[in-house]
């Protein structure tokens, strides 16, 4: 008698049946995500213009969308190239900032502004160390900004600071400084000797950045050699519950005042009015105040909702702010020009064969964009400054010559800017790509230059679009730059990437050297100059 066996339907079988009927439903009923749907839901969402500092408003995002029907997406830039973008006319429905003082004094930009609402409150303040602090008598006793200025020049208050025309964390403790010291509130002159301060206060300056969240990021890492920083509230509290820290930082709000971001939401398009109505509504929900005091440490803009306790009791000075856009604009120049530790920036430049045609080309507009051919406001501020000294170090299978050039004061600018043009204009490529012995190269200039001038602020921008395939490996520069002093192995490269530049690789010196890698491939000059907050 012949028999059959029966097959086994096991729990494995049953899954997999399981999954095929779930995929074949998912497919024919059209409930899939797709790419498509993704880019539908995008061209259905209001476009948000929005300073970087709001990245962590997003997981408050999807519960806004749920309650009022409204989609966001946020566009990130700079506070001032947003303010730029707008009087230009870029076109967005709604613009969020951490303030918009600065924005509405452009004449652009004022009137595109439709409606405005404070959505929360974060000052900008100092986090000083606990120990600095005690040890200054700071944590019984709130500092003037005087005070802060003559620790600083002593050499005994070393901190961070983000650049201020490219962040606004940095351009408010600015602006505070100089409303501080100032008994001009309109006009904001200062004496020779309140320049004096504020030239001393920036002596302590030993980080900037161009944004907030990467200044706090690199003074985590560079803790041990800084007296804490200059920054948001927000971020500070941020800081202190990380667990980061070697020790907490005592929050300081100098005794004259301070500039509080309020993060107004600007409706800039009328025919969003309903759904802007919609989502101010929410924002400024008890609840909503509540999640956003307790999930992004800033002050809500209701009185009625108590702070916790980690706010302290200190009641905000608010300091004037200026009502003039060419009062700001001479504030920012006297800081860069004046005010600031003077730069000496290198550039490491690849002028390897494949650089040729568009690339070389690029590189050219963009450097010369720096010796002032970008002329918009942004442009203007990111260029180079008097009293800065450049390196350029071009490579290709060998490491180049290194030229050299001082930027002049005053009338002596232009003169001082010519060879640099000319040099940039002249540039060629041909040839193999020696990336590493290119960068000691730069190192080995830096350890000199610290010796000879120590109170510069040293940067290195490093631009390739290719693979090293000449002089050092990765490895040997690792080594070389063990041995460097410690002082130099403090300076930070900030690779550029670009054409077929090795990712990996330059992440790999950004890390090393505490630095930051930017994507140029999109737009080169860009690139350079978002560097520039950075140096």
């Amino acid at each position: 008698m012949q028999t059959t066996t029966k097959p086994k339907f096991n729990l494995f079988n049953l899954i997999v049946v399981v999954v095929i009927a779930l995929l074949a439903w998912s497919w024919f009923s059209g409930t899939s995500k797709t790419p498509q749907s993704d880019a539908q839901n995008d061209s259905r969402a209001l476009q948000v213009l929005a300073g970087s500092e709001l990245k962590d408003i997003e997981p408050l995002l999807p519960q806004l969308e749920k309650d009022t029907g409204v989609r966001l997406k946020l566009v990130y830039t700079g506070t001032l190239d947003g303010a730029e973008q707008l009087a230009q006319g870029a076109n967005y429905p709604l613009a969020w900032f951490s303030h918009a003082k600065y924005l509405e004094l452009l004449d652009g930009a004022r009137n595109r502004v439709v409606a405005r609402e404070k959505i929360a409150l974060s000052p900008v303040i100092l986090g000083v160390n606990q120990s600095k602090a005690k040890a200054l008598g700071w944590d019984k006793t709130a500092p003037s900004w005087s005070d802060l200025a003559a620790r600083a020049a002593k050499g005994e208050f070393k901190f961070a600071m983000t650049n201020p025309t490219s962040s606004n964390s940095g351009f408010s403790a600015l602006i505070a400084l100089i409303a501080a010291l100032s008994s001009d509130p309109e006009n904001f002159t200062l004496t020779a000797a309140q320049q004096q301060t504020v030239q001393d206060f920036f002596k302590g300056q030993r980080l900037t950045a161009g944004s907030s969240g990467w200044l706090s990021e690199a003074f985590v890492r560079e803790q041990a050699s800084l007296d804490g920083l200059i920054n948001y509230e927000s971020v500070l509290l941020q800081l202190n519950q990380s667990g980061q820290l070697k020790e907490p930082l005592t929050l300081i709000y100098p005794r004259e005042g301070v500039v509080t971001a309020d993060y107004p939401l600007l409706l800039l398009d009328a025919s969003k009015r309903a759904d802007y109505d919609k989502v101010v509504a929410w924002l400024k929900s008890p609840a909503i105040q509540e999640r956003l005091m307790k999930e992004t440490d800033r002050r809500p803009i209701l009185p009625s909702i108590p702070l916790e306790a980690r706010f302290g009791s200190q009641t905000l000075i608010e300091l004037p702010f200026p009502g003039q856009r060419s009062v700001v604009d001479r504030i920012l120049t006297s800081y860069l020009d004046e005010q600031r530790i003077p730069a000496h920036a290198y550039f490491v430049i690849d002028l390897s064969g494949s650089m040729q045609g568009e690339r070389i080309t690029a590189l050219r507009q963009a450097l010369l964009n720096l010796m002032g051919g970008d002329t918009s406001l942004s442009g203007q501020f990111s260029s180079f400054r008097e009293r800065e000294e450049l390196s350029f170090i071009p490579f290709r299978n060998i490491v180049e010559p290194a030229e050299n050039f001082t930027i002049g004061s005053g009338a002596d600018k232009e003169i001082s800017l010519a060879p640099a043009r000319q040099f940039a204009q002249g540039l060629t490529p041909g040839g193999g790509t020696a990336i590493y012995s290119a960068l000691a190269e730069a190192y080995q200039k830096i350890a000199v230059a610290q010796q000879q001038q120590p109170n510069r602020y040293y940067s290195v921008v490093l631009m390739t679009d290719g693979i090293n395939n000449n002089g050092m490996d990765f490895d040997n520069f690792r080594a070389f730059f063990a041995q460097l002093p410690p002082d130099t192995r403090k300076i930070k490269t900030f690779p550029i990437l670009f054409g077929d530049a090795d990712t990996q690789a330059m992440q790999q010196i950004a890390d090393m050297t505490g630095g930051k890698v930017f994507d140029g491939n999109k737009n080169l000059a860009s690139a350079f100059k978002a560097i520039r907050g950075y140096q």
